[in-house]
């Protein structure tokens, strides 16, 4: 039985002379490994298939799926939406591949879920189209909503009652823990604010300077690293950074 999905490609490796094996995120599926067969041909039919699987692509799929294999395959595939900047701009580009390999270190069940899949579909699409702040606030952002949808979403809000913010507990408290982990001053507003936004625009009205953005992306990578078990660091991190000024 085949079934129609939307899914966002995470990593691509080759497999024989002209097929790969795309990790893809699905709105159906989740998590899940497609051959694809002949895209690397280079053959007029196949030509320029392969850019269809590179990371952060979103696409319509015909899928064949067999809960009791690891390996599905896909019977057609299209763009479900087509990149205007995305994948020619060097900012926005090294923030897809930021969210990418978040992703990649993250998700570790293959279960579906569908406001993940919006969460991640969204953002890919509000960066290709968004501008300034949007797109410099867009990492954080992105990480803090992804804990939420992964079950640890950071609770309360910055006060002059609760200043600190306990990475190890997720929790804006009274007073600085007993650990290191822990963030306070500016970047626990920043964290704070960026947290309790809903509406991607609200990110073009926060200007926050870019060794506080670095110093808190490196926090919040710290969070993540407390709340998934194995999660490594990641490569991206320093190349964002340095791009991001």
């Amino acid at each position: 039985m085949t079934h129609s999905t939307k899914g966002i490609v995470l990593r691509t490796v080759k497999y024989g002379e002209t097929s790969v094996i795309a990790t893809v995120y699905t709105e159906l599926f989740g998590m899940q490994s497609y051959m694809v067969k002949g895209v690397r041909q280079s053959t007029r039919k196949s030509q320029g298939k392969a850019g269809y699987f590179q990371p952060g692509a979103i696409l319509h799929m015909e899928v064949y799926h067999n809960e009791l294999k690891h390996l599905q395959f896909i019977k057609e595939y299209s763009w479900a939406y087509l990149y205007n900047e995305v994948l020619f701009n060097v900012v926005k580009n090294a923030v897809a591949m930021y969210i990418v390999e978040l992703l990649q270190h993250s998700l570790r069940q293959p279960e579906a879920s569908p406001e993940l899949f919006y969460l991640i579909e969204d953002t890919l699409k509000q960066l290709d189209r968004g501008t300034g702040a949007l797109v410099g606030n867009l990492p954080v952002y992105f990480t803090l909503h992804l804990g939420s949808e992964l079950g640890f979403r950071v609770q309360g809000s910055f006060s002059r009652q609760t200043p600190i913010l306990d990475l190890k507990e997720g929790l804006f408290v009274t007073e600085p823990p007993l650990h290191s982990y822990y963030v306070s001053g500016e970047l626990a507003q920043y964290a704070s604010r960026i947290n309790d936004i809903q509406f991607y625009n609200d990110l073009e009205m926060i200007t926050m300077p870019r060794m506080l953005r670095r110093e808190l992306l490196e926090s919040l990578q710290q969070y993540v690293e407390l709340h998934i078990a194995e999660f490594t660091p990641l490569r991206t991190l320093g190349i964002l950074q340095e791009i991001l000024g």
